[in-house]
């Protein structure tokens, strides 16, 4: 089933599924029942742009602490449990927005019952998740292996059981580290069941390695329709991942707004610190998300030039200097200190 004929899902104060906005996922790393560094976090999260936020319930601690964290945030939170059906309840009780399981090991049918009919009685949905590397030993060996295709399975045999108790308030999410099979997973399941598909490539790894992974496997499946949440999982600072998921989401023509910075890749002509210059254009642009423009940074004066004006505004350097270029025109020349300043100047003032 593709985005816009997915199934509509309220998550607190959001709506997923059926055509809305994919929206951006993290999850924070902090101790839950820690509340003052996981909000700490969280806000931090919020600023950077994340829209839902995870937070592990691994103790009774951690399921009261949720109470104290949903006050002082803005955005939806979904409680992440798994073995202990009670804490999946306690989590409901203490406020969560969504509950994170997988009816294969929170306990048996009954278990999952109680679940299910705590979840339906605060309207809560249930994030239904499978992974590669919790699949089932008949799953694995009817398909040799680790497959997308076991992964698919398994997936809709545990939305069965939530079904046949009762509640069809649901999300997917299936996920593998295996790009491509994580990729055919999803192919695979998008015409098979109703509900919205939360979307990552788990376990991607480090910043370098987890941002390559994630935009390719990422990028395949929501090209193709597929996909209403997601998260990048990096190996790191979670803010990073915000930022990776919005470069994600605007590259693909699915988020608009924000600035777009574009940036040659340097060469001996190169007559000034371009790469010090690009870092600070990318850190200066993440304060103007109301703007939708294109900036160029521009290293030497043999493409500089064009470059530079087929963007909004651009700077095109030369030997400790560069061209000032806006809207297709020379506005003026800068000394290399000036580039920064003046970029502001312009960015707070652009009509």
């Amino acid at each position: 089933m593709f985005r816009d004929d997915t199934k509509v899902i309220r998550i607190g104060n959001r709506v997923i599924g059926g055509g809305n906005p994919i929206l951006i996922q993290s999850m924070t790393n902090t101790k839950t029942e820690d509340v003052k560094n996981t909000v700490d976090q969280i806000l931090r999260l919020e600023e950077a742009g994340c829209e839902i936020i995870r937070c592990t319930v691994n103790t009774e601690e951690a399921a009261k602490a949720v109470a104290d964290i949903k006050k002082q945030i803005h955005i939806p939170l979904v409680a992440d449990i798994h073995f202990d059906y009670k804490l999946a309840i306690a989590a409901i009780e203490y406020g969560a927005d969504k509950i994170r399981i997988n009816p294969g090991n929170i306990g048996g049918i009954e278990q999952v019952k109680a679940v299910v009919e705590k979840a339906k009685e605060h309207s809560v949905p249930i994030r239904v998740g499978v992974n590669s590397g919790s699949l089932e030993k008949e799953l694995v060996a009817k398909y040799n292996g680790v497959t997308a295709e076991g992964i698919v399975e398994s997936a809709l045999d545990k939305v069965r059981i939530v079904e046949e108790c009762g509640y069809d308030n649901m999300v997917i999410s299936i996920k593998s580290s295996d790009v491509l099979m994580c990729v055919k997973a999803h192919e695979l399941i998008a015409g098979k069941t109703p509900y919205p598909l939360h979307v990552g490539i788990t376990e991607a790894g480090t910043l370098l390695r987890g941002n390559i992974k994630s935009g390719i496997g990422l990028g395949l499946i929501l090209h193709q329709g597929i996909g209403d949440t997601i998260r990048v999982s990096l190996t790191g600072d979670p803010v990073q991942e915000i930022i990776s998921a919005k470069m994600i989401l605007k590259t693909l023509g699915l988020r608009k707004g924000g600035i777009e910075v574009v940036s040659c890749p340097t060469c001996g002509r190169t007559s000034i610190d371009l790469i010090g210059l690009a870092n600070k254009v990318e850190e200066l642009v993440s304060h103007y998300e109301h703007l939708n423009i294109k900036v160029a940074v521009m290293g030497c004066v043999v493409n500089g030039p064009g470059e530079a004006k087929e963007a909004d505004i651009g700077i095109a350097g030369g030997k400790q200097e560069g061209l000032l270029i806006k809207k297709g025109e020379i506005i003026r020349k800068l000394k290399e200190e000036e580039f920064i300043p003046v970029l502001r100047e312009e960015l707070d003032n652009w009509q």
